[in-house]
């Protein structure tokens, strides 16, 4: 066999091993509140819905760069989720929350926050549906 070759199986073996430990471990890490519960300490993404309810605590007179709010996950567990950032404009009107974070007790703490916002083309999309024009 070939130097060239040898070095080519080399690297083929190497990716085939590589895509085996990223399919073991998913391509997602996205889990619920239940889920990160039971792994304290590491950092996990969950999506969810802001409890519109219970409101937003934004204090910038006293922290700019926190907030805290409480968030349902797809398994409908609430949690209190405390953001470490300044609270994102319309955060109200999000559809859905992506935060990333640890569990801290029974407590969320985000790093980093992103929001699914409802769509403006929504209604357009309704009534091209309906045969309505725009």
């Amino acid at each position: 066999m070939k130097r060239t070759h040898i070095i080519a199986l080399f690297f083929v073996a190497v990716l085939v091993a590589s895509l085996t430990v990223m399919l073991g471990r998913g391509f997602s890490r996205y889990e619920n509140f239940e889920s990160v519960y039971a792994k304290q300490g590491k950092e996990f993404t969950v999506v969810g819905y802001l409890n519109k309810e219970k409101g937003i605590d934004y204090k910038p007179e006293l922290n700019p760069n926190q907030f805290s709010m409480y968030v349902k996950d797809d398994q409908n567990v609430e949690k209190l989720v405390v953001v470490n950032k300044a609270k994102p404009r319309d955060i109200e009107r999000s559809e859905k929350i992506v935060v990333t974070g640890k569990m801290n007790g029974e407590t969320f703490e985000a790093s980093e926050i992103l929001l699914k916002c409802p769509s403006k083309y929504k209604n357009r999309e309704q009534q091209a549906n309906n045969g309505k024009s725009i």
